[in-house]
């Protein structure tokens, strides 16, 4: 899935830009990610100049303090990932088949819905 794959402790912090709904320092992200486990402060800092290098955070420099934010919404992120894995699928019908077979009735008409909305 190249770049689009997310470690754990990436996908954490990716977790806490999103819920935020607006750009963080790494001490406001490290601070959020404290209250369910034990975390360096260098730790949040090398995973956000991590997924800045991925180019899937921007980095804003205000007041002296970098601030955080995603390049893309949760859903365009899953939506990608989604697309890296079929357009490696040597057979995407198949593939999307196979993957829409899994999906609930219900998962699959609020989809439907949702897709006639954009």
């Amino acid at each position: 899935m190249g770049d689009m794959a997310l470690g754990d402790l990436e996908r954490e912090v990716m977790e806490q830009l999103w819920e935020a709904g607006e750009p963080l320092t790494v001490r406001q992200v490290h601070e959020r990610l404290s209250r369910e486990r034990d975390l360096a402060y260098t730790t949040v800092m090398t995973v956000l100049n991590r997924l800045a290098k991925k180019h899937m955070v921007t980095q804003q420099n205000e007041d002296r303090a970098y601030k955080y934010a995603p390049v893309q919404s949760r859903e365009e992120m899953t939506a990608s990932v989604m697309l890296d894995a079929l357009t490696a699928s040597g057979d995407q019908d198949a593939a999307l088949a196979y993957f829409v077979g899994r999906l609930s009735p219900e998962a699959l008409a609020a989809a439907i819905a949702a897709s006639k909305r954009t």
